[in-house]
């Protein structure tokens, strides 16, 4: 049974496509409106991290830093010390990729409330190619210590991302995509750091069961398998994580406690992301099979977003084998 907080349009001829960026710009600007500490600075890609309307908004609060992303890093820091809010945005590869050492030494390991925007994650940024494909963020976040790291489902829940981590007293990671995603929640929908979400529930009659854990722009592929896998007899549930750090380990252990098997599905390497700090946890608290699928210890490479998510093994039908897989 899919979940009530899902989008009435879901997997339907009038569902809606948009890039989770756009969720950002605008929960950057409904953020201003609130709090007048909160600032933003940009490295060069005003318009493409969809800092432009904050910009124009709250010109006296914008910082265009230029192509210096260490620098921006560095600036942030500062100016939350000063009791600002800043945002940084550029793409992924950029920040966190050439400006990991500032962020790890001059934001977390002081605490300061710095919110760092990744666009452009994943491979679905398409043509764009491998050198601004950033399928390793989430690892090279993941492991510093004091940071809270997000990957939105789709452009409501970036937003909402955005509005929680400016209330959010410490440093925060959101990933988001530049193509056109499905959107699968709603403006209601609940959001909450370190909270999952059970976005399927599946028939409790069917046996065996498997569950997915999904992070992310994949949430519609994972959705549509779970609807496959229980057309074949497989129960399935399906929970969003859209917090990798902190982990909803309550939420995890429950899952696993009522399945045979679970499968993590993540727009990221296998290595360092979502299935491995699943693996890591449930390895100690209670030992299971689990599957991972992501990319596969390769880079990205340029083509259509649709043709690489088939092509790195995150399409729908791959994660339909994988549930297969599992309980195997």
């Amino acid at each position: 049974m899919l979940a009530p907080h899902l989008d009435k349009k879901f997997d339907t001829p009038e569902m809606v496509l948009l890039p989770s960026r756009n969720g950002y710009g605008e929960g950057l600007v409904e953020a201003g409106k609130r709090d007048t500490r909160v600032v933003a600075l940009a490295a060069d890609l005003t318009e493409s991290t969809r800092t432009l309307p904050f910009a124009e908004a709250f010109p006296n609060r914008f910082v265009q830093i230029g192509i210096a992303e260490q620098n921006m890093a560095s600036v942030a820091a500062g100016m939350a010390m000063m009791g600002k809010i800043p945002f940084i945005a550029s793409y992924a590869m950029f920040s966190p990729g050439r400006n990991w050492e500032q962020i790890r030494t001059t934001i977390a390991y002081n605490e300061s409330n710095v919110k760092i925007i990744g666009a452009h994650a994943g491979i679905s940024v398409g043509p764009d190619g491998a050198t601004h494909q950033a399928v390793e963020d989430i690892a090279l976040m993941r492991v510093i210590p004091k940071m809270v790291v997000i990957a939105p489902a789709d452009v409501h829940e970036a937003r909402k991302a955005v509005l929680a981590a400016a209330k959010y007293e410490g440093p925060v990671y959101i990933r988001v995509g530049r193509s056109n995603t499905p959107i699968v929640t709603t403006p209601e929908s609940p959001f909450e750091i370190g909270k999952a979400e059970v976005m399927y529930q599946c028939d409790n009659n069917l046996s065996p069961k498997v569950a997915i854990i999904v992070t992310g722009v994949l949430l519609f592929n994972v959705l549509k398998a779970a609807l496959e896998l229980e057309g074949q007899g497989i129960g399935t549930t399906v929970l969003h994580m859209p917090t990798i750090k902190p982990l909803d380990t309550q939420a995890l252990l429950k899952l696993a406690n009522e399945h045979d098997a679970l499968v993590t599905v993540e727009e990221h390497q296998r290595a360092g992301g979502l299935g491995g700090a699943v693996a890591e946890y449930l390895s100690e608290a209670r030992p299971i099979k689990i599957i991972r699928v992501g990319v596969d210890d390769e880079f990205g490479q340029s083509g259509e977003p649709e043709e690489l998510t088939e092509h790195y093994g995150l399409g729908i039908s791959s994660i339909v084998e994988a549930g297969k897989k599992a309980i195997g």
